[in-house]
């Protein structure tokens, strides 16, 4: 929340960086108008030091280009089109505009570039008021024609036009709007909740690398949930991931069971403060928190009414990885990405099954082997999923996962769990059993790997001897 006498120092603090300086310096030579524009003087009103480095103008882009070559060590202007040049000015990245005066045909998001002659105008077309706030520079005067400090105050978001005005020029504003609220914990206005539910359809004009791009800016903030409660809250969500909502199950008098909804944003926020904690510094980790969020999506597809009053949800991690991959595919994420997710969907009951009995060298191999790479990530999975309420259990299945991860940790020290193979390869397969390649060599091999994961180190010489035997057998 805004506190004004320590944000009006963090700006003072801004305005006199020695990046925001030489800008300023440069274009105040000229005669040019210059602000710091949007995030980095909201986050420096909200308290928050930045390296984003944003600023406008009415000068054109040839003119920037002139005007920041002398102080900057590279400059690129792959956005001149838009109005836009960067450059490196004492080892930061910077990007100066062109105040613009945009206008949109309503049938894509691509605006009909028009550059402006006021600052005001420019604030004027951004997407919520408090980043329509700009820092004059030199001056030092905060322009706000919008109402962005008020904002803050209220912890509120609102754009600086009509919503309904806003969100048709550019749709994905709406999506920006849950990813804001997460970012910021803000509140969003009433009257723009109604904008984004009544136009909610037009996302399909924007494209699926967009949306992605926004989802996942939404997911590596500290707390998802708020964003992704405003996408569900105003139906935005059904039109990128409709397999979230649909875990909002019907409840009946008769069969009752879990919000699965719930369950999930639950398992999504303890899944962040594990990893927070297991990995204080990482980055937020995009593939374990759609894993979090996806995780139960094949339960409205597979649950099943009981006689009796249970309610049952078979296989509901098969159909919900195949689920997720289906639908990632469609956001245009990338094949590593999708295929982390959905493994962690198709492995996230397995420990479940094994916390039933007594753990098995056998079984504890077995599931470092499917998870792979991403045991890790399976670890802080399957421990977020446990959301009972009852103390006794939670706190049994927590053992459990202690015990298990113990058991890894010396398994690995003993036998180099994580490179498990068979102790016999193709080759010595083929010689031992007078086989050229083929579909046998590798039944063999699967044979003496199973052997290997159910029974630990028998050495090469008892391994042969079971695979004559497994071979005479099935000859």
């Amino acid at each position: 929340m805004l506190n004004m006498a320590e944000g009006l120092a963090r700006l003072e603090e801004l305005a006199a960086h020695p990046v925001v300086s030489a800008v300023a310096d440069a274009f105040a030579g000229a005669g040019r108008d210059l602000a710091i524009v949007g995030g980095p003087v909201r986050d420096a009103l909200l308290g928050r030091l930045t390296h984003d480095f944003d600023f406008t103008t009415d000068a054109r882009p040839d003119e920037i280009l002139a005007l920041i070559k002398p102080i900057s060590s590279v400059q690129w202007d792959v956005g001149r089109a838009f109005g836009t040049i960067g450059a490196r000015v004492k080892g930061e990245q910077v990007e100066i505009t062109t105040f613009r005066a945009d206008s949109y045909d309503g049938v894509t998001r691509k605006p009909t570039v028009e550059f402006g002659d006021t600052l005001e105008a420019d604030l004027s077309r951004r997407d919520f008021t408090v980043n329509a706030m700009a820092l004059l520079l030199p001056a030092r005067t905060l322009v706000d024609p919008t109402g962005g400090v008020e904002d803050l105050l209220a912890g509120r978001l609102r754009t600086p036009i009509d919503p309904a005005v806003s969100f048709g020029d550019d749709p994905l504003r709406m999506l920006r709007a849950a990813r804001f609220s997460s970012q910021l914990e803000f509140a969003v206005d009433p009257a723009t909740l109604d904008a984004v539910h009544e136009l909610r359809a037009s996302l399909s004009i924007v494209s699926p690398e967009r949306v992605q791009a926004e989802l996942v800016r939404l997911l590596q903030t500290d707390d998802p949930v708020r964003g992704i409660r405003v996408l569900v809250e105003t139906g935005l969500i059904e039109e990128f991931l409709p397999e979230v909502p649909a875990l909002r199950l019907e409840v009946d008098e008769h069969h009752h069971h879990k919000d699965v909804y719930e369950h999930s944003l639950t398992v999504l926020r303890q899944a962040i403060a594990l990893e927070k904690k297991r990995h204080p510094d990482a980055a937020p980790d995009v593939p374990l928190r759609l894993a979090a969020l996806l995780h139960d999506i094949g339960k409205p597809a597979t649950r099943r009414l009981e006689a009796g009053g249970g309610v049952t949800f078979h296989h509901h991690d098969l159909k919900g990885a195949r689920m997720a991959r289906k639908r990632l595919q469609a956001l245009r994420f990338d094949a590593a990405t999708t295929t982390v997710v959905s493994r962690l969907v198709e492995l996230h009951l397995r420990f479940f099954g094994y916390a039933e009995g007594a753990w098995t060298d056998a079984a504890v191999r077995r599931y470092v082997r499917d998870a792979g790479d991403e045991l890790e990530r399976l670890h802080i999975l399957t421990r977020a999923d446990v959301t009972t309420r009852n103390k006794r259990k939670a706190q049994r299945l927590a053992s459990a996962y202690d015990d298990i991860e113990a058991r890894i940790a010396a398994l690995r020290e003993q036998e180099q769990i994580d490179a498990i193979r068979p102790e016999l390869d193709g080759n010595q397969i083929q010689q031992i059993l007078g086989l050229g390649p083929g579909r046998e060599v590798g039944e063999a091999y699967r044979f003496l790997l199973d052997l290997r994961l159910d029974e630990g180190v028998l050495g090469e010489d008892e391994a042969e001897k079971r695979l004559r035997e497994w071979w005479a057998v099935r000859g």
